[in-house]
């Protein structure tokens, strides 16, 4: 199909850089009277490892053309570019937020590197990420987990996995038919969790984000108020929390400085916090099991189980709990003792 439009003539040709690149060695496509060309998204395109495409097909194209290029920011390799392929650029900026959004509650934690998935772990515990505002209402509030790289989009998708949570990672090695069903899942509720750079993040909109977690912190302020405008939209209010390790402390004042205002401080849920939100869970799935349709089957068996082998209906209920868990322990062991727990984060 696309050999056969080009072949009959496009006044508009819209391609990846990949793609293009194919066609121009294929002779499929004639650029030889081109006369405007369009990067859009660029920052993006040179993130995601294009920029030799991206020079190539400039180089390809004729020396005098009108050429746009969009971009959301303007690292120095925007700017390089500029600078080599295009003739007396005029620079339009649109005005930038210098402040954050009112509806978005901002907080940060203070943790060492090698804690991040704990304190996650326990923020997903006592937050209700997932959870229905009501009975019969659609799915609950949804978390997005910014980190920098591609692989450790997948790396902590997998240990949230790992630990019961519904997570999924995007990044820019997903092809967009993969990327479609990833942000399908997590707007119908099949998962609650998504692990995403900040390119592969760009234009995502889904109405129950309610939660943004800067699980590493951004390297530019404008990252962070695009971040955090994953959530809080059309007047709902928003969660932001960001992980800071003690050599982040600058970049946090250069945030709240964006911000217009101090971000709060906040601990990592305690064991207490946490074992109080599992037992309240557990009550909540008893009490919502007794109107299942199954329950006096169940009941029954429990019952003449309870009979047969002399045993109360409370050690069946107990045993049947245990089940549930898989022997995993329910409630989280107390914390170490601080002076501990400092002697075992150092090195041998």
């Amino acid at each position: 199909a696309q050999l056969s439009g080009l072949s009959r003539g496009a006044h508009v040709v819209v391609g990846t850089p990949g793609r293009v690149i194919d066609h121009l060695e294929r002779k499929s496509l004639d650029v030889s009277s081109l006369e405007h060309l369009v990067l859009d998204e660029a920052d993006e395109m040179l993130a995601m490892g294009f920029a030799e495409d991206v020079e190539r097909i400039l180089a390809d194209t004729p020396e005098y053309k009108q050429v746009a290029l969009f971009s959301a920011t303007m690292p120095p390799q925007i700017r390089s570019l500029a600078k080599r392929y295009l003739h007396d650029p005029l620079d339009i900026a649109t005005k930038a937020s210098r402040t954050t959004t009112t509806t978005v509650r901002q907080r940060w934690i203070p943790v060492a590197h090698h804690g991040k998935i704990d304190a996650l772990t326990r923020i997903l515990e006592v937050e209700p990420v997932g959870e229905k505002t009501q009975e019969g209402a659609g799915p609950g509030g949804a978390m997005i987990v910014f980190v920098r790289t591609k692989q450790a989009t997948e790396e902590l998708a997998d240990k949230l996995r790992s630990r019961g949570f519904s997570a999924a990672a995007i990044n820019g090695d997903l092809v967009q038919a993969q990327r479609e069903r990833t942000v399908a899942a997590l707007k119908s509720g099949a998962i609650d969790i998504l692990v995403a750079t900040d390119v592969a993040a760009r234009g995502l909109d889904v109405d129950r984000i309610s939660y943004v977690v800067n699980y590493d912190i951004p390297h530019d302020t404008e990252a962070y108020v695009h971040r955090i405008g994953r959530t809080g939209r059309a007047g709902r209010s928003g969660e932001a929390i960001l992980f800071v390790t003690p050599r982040e402390r600058r970049m946090l004042s250069a945030i709240e400085r964006v911000s217009g205002r101090p971000i709060e401080e906040m601990g990592v849920p305690s064991v207490e916090e946490v074992n109080a939100r599992r037992a309240g869970r557990f009550a909540q799935t008893i009490t919502s099991s007794m109107g299942s349709p199954q329950f006096h089957v169940f009941r029954s068996l429990v019952e003449e189980y309870a009979q047969e082998n002399e045993v109360t209906m409370l050690d069946v209920a107990a045993a049947l709990a245990v089940m549930g868990v898989d022997d995993r322990e329910f409630f989280l062991r107390p914390d170490p003792p601080q002076s501990k727990r400092v002697r075992e984060d150092r090195p041998d």
